[in-house]
């Protein structure tokens, strides 16, 4: 949708090899967050993109240039335009609304562009229906600008208004409605009744079948449905609440890319690591470095990410090192190949004498920048390994991955609780606070006064800031009403005993002390709700899940699925916001 956007809304041509139209992107934060996790600076210079700038920054004019917008429709970005238009910055205008404009809106550009007597050079207005971000192949989030406002705080807050709750609401839909538009397929919405999901459910369901009602303007129809890859069948939309499980988002985890997202600085994929730089090198008395901050993007492309971002951390650290050491092997192979020839320079017409060694020659040449990029995506996360590894030691985040995952399966525990709290050497405050939290929520019983109290001592005197935990108190007590609590399978990690055997002297990663533990394949609560639901399964969890099929023309409230079939496509939405770990889940229950 974005290359088509960029190529003034016509669906790019493959093979042509003539120039691109060169032309200018004019965006705002929220346009720069859905471009940047998808197309690379290069990717845009070849869709004949020559400048990127952000709407409220000083423009210069480029009179002979079509300019492309990418915008909210929000009242200072539409004065923004219409000031464009007055002070005549481009040849030609195409504005491009992440969400649907207003009517009243559009006419105050009419108005402006009347004015400024541009009428004409305002090309094209479309609204593309793209306010979400897609991070993954599989995965998307609503925003990422103004996310507090659609977080799982500001959906719970005690004091929030009908008014708030509406607006927090129609902002998760308009972004669910982007989406489906988007895919170009109508789903079958599931929702627990009672929750914030069943909010969102009701109201998408409303917007999906108004925009169906429209037979003239609707989005669903002609080129764009069955375009998408759901052309035969329709998919599920499950829509979870966070409140059914809260301890997973509190848990600490073991697998790379959570871990990189709970510990690091992550955001849109990309990682912001500060780079400390030797400590023996500054002399007694002198001001203390200034840390390096380098940024690095994890992305598809990144052969490595693909394939461990599931992984355990053990088997990363492990895996970083055999790629470490495959392109060492090889490139002492390219220098051998040079000396063979005897050009340690770059004398390159010896080259041609040696016919025999052309061959090996031609391969080495042809491998390089293959290498080089390896080479890269090793440093890569050569550093962003070691960086979540200097966490894990510092923390302990191993024993109280293993910890917790004991206590979210009722196993028996090797130590006490207390001890953990007030081991000084283990974690921060926070890891304390959210240990303790997830045993307070996994407990069937929560614990005595008196516990309680020696608990929460311990958790004063580690630093904790106590309010969350009477936050979960009230939660627990609200949600006792009909749930027993979520169970989490009874699996725990199995520690392989620590590394000594995967990492040898040689090794980038000093993985003493750290426990080798790898991960048993079990469903998450948000796993086996859209496990029931798309397989139909019945299941006292799921069978009184709300059913909504915009399609149907009177919309009738019954649980009853009318489709009996399994489904093949399913999306799931946690309102309140879902996880890597969960993500992560989802994807291994599949494969």
């Amino acid at each position: 949708a974005l290359k088509r956007m960029l190529n003034f809304n016509v669906p790019p041509v493959k093979n042509s090899t003539g120039e691109p139209v060169w032309k200018v992107l004019i965006y705002d934060r929220f346009g720069q967050d859905i471009i940047s996790p998808l197309l690379s600076v290069k990717e845009l210079r070849d869709m004949g993109i020559t400048l990127h700038l952000l709407l409220h920054s000083d423009r210069d004019a480029i009179p002979d240039v079509p300019a492309v917008y990418f915008v909210m429709p929000t009242e200072e970005n539409i004065d923004r335009m219409c000031q464009d238009l007055r002070n005549q910055l481009y040849e030609s205008y195409y504005l491009n609304f992440i969400s649907a404009i207003s009517r009243s809106k559009l006419e105050d550009i009419a108005n402006a562009a009347i004015g400024a007597n541009a009428v004409t050079q305002v090309a094209k207005v479309f609204d593309q229906y793209l306010n979400f971000i897609t991070l993954e192949d599989d995965m998307f989030v609503l925003c990422n600008q103004n996310k507090e406002l659609v977080s799982y705080r500001a959906i719970n807050r005690p004091d929030i208004t009908d008014t708030e709750m509406e607006t927090i609401m129609d902002t998760i839909v308009d972004s669910l409605f982007c989406f489906f538009v988007t895919l170009g397929a109508i789903p079958i919405i599931r929702c627990s009744r009672g929750t914030a999901a069943e909010m969102v459910a009701v109201k998408l369901d409303k917007k999906l079948r108004e925009n169906l009602r429209d037979a003239r303007n609707s989005l669903f129809t002609g080129d764009t449905l069955g375009a998408g890859q759901f052309s035969f069948q329709r998919p599920l939309l499950v829509l979870v609440d966070r409140n059914i499980d809260l301890a997973t988002p509190l848990h600490h985890t073991w697998t790379y890319q959570a871990l990189v997202h709970d510990v690091l600085d992550f955001h849109l994929n990309r990682v912001n690591l500060e780079e400390s730089t030797g400590m023996e090198s500054s002399p007694a008395g002198a001001r203390p470095k200034k840390k390096n901050k380098k940024s690095y993007d994890l992305t598809a492309s990144d052969k490595f990410w693909q394939k461990h971002k599931g992984s355990p951390f053990p088997e990363v650290a492990e895996s970083v090192q055999q790629e470490l050491e495959s392109y060492r092997a090889q490139e002492d192979e390219v220098k051998r190949l040079k000396s063979i020839m005897g050009i340690e320079g770059e004398d390159e017409g010896a080259i041609s004498m040696l016919s025999d060694n052309t061959a090996k020659l031609t391969s080495a040449v042809s491998s390089l920048p293959e290498l080089l990029e390896k080479k890269r995506l090793i440093d890569l996360h050569t550093n962003v390994a070691t960086a979540v590894l200097e966490h894990i030691k510092s923390r302990k985040l191993d024993v109280y991955f293993e910890y917790e995952e004991k206590i979210m399966s009722k196993s028996t525990l090797d130590k006490s609780l207390l001890d953990m709290i007030s081991d000084p050497d283990a974690g921060t405050p926070e890891d304390k606070m959210r240990l303790f939290l997830i045993y307070y929520i996994s407990s069937a019983q929560a614990p005595s006064e008196v516990d309680l109290e020696q608990y929460k001592k311990a958790l004063m005197d580690a630093g904790c800031n106590l309010a969350p935990l009477s936050y979960i108190k009230q939660w627990k007590a609200f949600t006792k009403m009909a749930s027993a609590p979520t169970s989490y399978g009874n699996t725990t990690p199995k520690p392989l005993g620590l590394f000594s055997r995967v990492m040898n002297t040689g090794s980038q990663f000093v993985m003493e002390g750290v426990k080798n533990l790898v991960l048993k394949q079990q469903n998450l609560p948000v796993t086996r709700i859209l496990d029931n639901l798309m397989e139909m399964k019945s299941n006292p969890e799921t069978d009184d899940y709300r059913y909504f099929d915009p399609k149907m023309l009177r919309g009738s409230d019954s649980s009853v699925p009318r489709n009996k079939n399994p489904f093949q496509e399913a999306i799931v939405f946690v309102v309140g916001g879902g996880n890597y770990i969960e993500y992560q889940n989802l994807i291994d229950y599949i494969k």
